[in-house]
């Protein structure tokens, strides 16, 4: 890892601003390898140096993922002049870390949003050329038939002209009908509403569950976040590896990145 400016690398953590990080410098509260800093410009390896700000040892990381169990009501933008964002529900250290939703959720959708600032990554698995699966849970206005399987598995042109890849629709048992996962591996404007309102069994609730091999986590409650954990980054990585081609995701920027512990944590707290 290439060395950065103090002030850069603590303000990074989103805890502090750069003028703030000067401030402490100067009072003496910031110390590197145990010893006091002498500048806020002076540079360091933030991978192999131990950082601490009024003794406590700081936890760097390169990029930031986390986990949102989104509620409705929330756009997922990073701002947006007609209402409350995902970012809103994020405390302020977080919030200055230049997180950006991964894809969409419409504002009446639930459920699994990840937020990162690791832009290639995102852009991955978003990308349509590397199949990655998004799993819904869908409650429709109807009573879905194996003849609606049939139609989303193989494919579906709209009325609208809007052509739908090859998906999977499976009817819930206990839901009469009316509830199913379906999953997409594209992410085209209120995609799986048009789909369903198409096949005549308009959505009447819909909630992501699963992006690729990542489920959202049965204990995060509506509106809660926590970081994913390293390993489940490094799975999310894996996922997009072209093929013949080697990225490398080795241990010492994995272990880095994230923290390895699963903090929920209540933003309205």
């Amino acid at each position: 890892m290439a060395v950065q400016r103090l002030d850069k690398i603590i303000a990074s953590t989103g805890r502090w601003s750069r003028r703030e990080v000067k401030d402490l410098v100067r009072q003496g509260r910031v110390t590197v390898d145990g010893a006091a800093a002498r500048s806020a410009e002076e540079k360091t390896d933030p991978e192999t140096a131990e950082i601490a700000v009024n003794g406590e040892r700081l936890t760097w990381r390169r990029y930031t993922w986390v986990m949102l169990n989104k509620p409705a009501g929330y756009l997922p933008a990073t701002e947006d002049g007609r209402g409350a964002t995902v970012l809103d529900l994020l405390p302020q250290e977080l919030q200055r870390q230049n997180l950006f939703p991964v894809g969409r959720l419409d504002k009446d959708t639930e459920g699994l949003l990840l937020l990162t600032n690791q832009g290639g990554l995102a852009h991955d698995l978003l990308s349509p050329k590397k199949h990655v699966d998004k799993e819904y849970y869908v409650r429709v206005d109807g009573r879905l038939t194996g003849a609606d399987c049939e139609a989303v598995k193989a494919g579906l042109r709209l009325d609208d002209g809007l052509v739908c890849q090859p998906a999977e629709l499976v009817i819930l048992p206990e839901g009469a009908g009316r509830e199913a996962h379906i999953t997409i591996r594209e992410g085209k404007f209120h995609q799986i509403k048009r789909m369903m309102a198409y096949l005549g069994k308009p959505v009447t609730y819909l909630e992501r569950v699963r992006m690729g091999n990542l489920l959202l986590d049965p204990a995060l409650e509506r509106g809660t976040y926590r970081l994913l954990t390293a390993e489940e980054w490094l799975a999310l990585a894996k996922l997009t590896e072209e093929t013949g081609k080697t990225r490398n995701f080795n241990k010492k920027e994995s272990d880095f990145l994230l923290k390895k512990e699963k903090t929920s944590c209540n933003p309205t707290k």
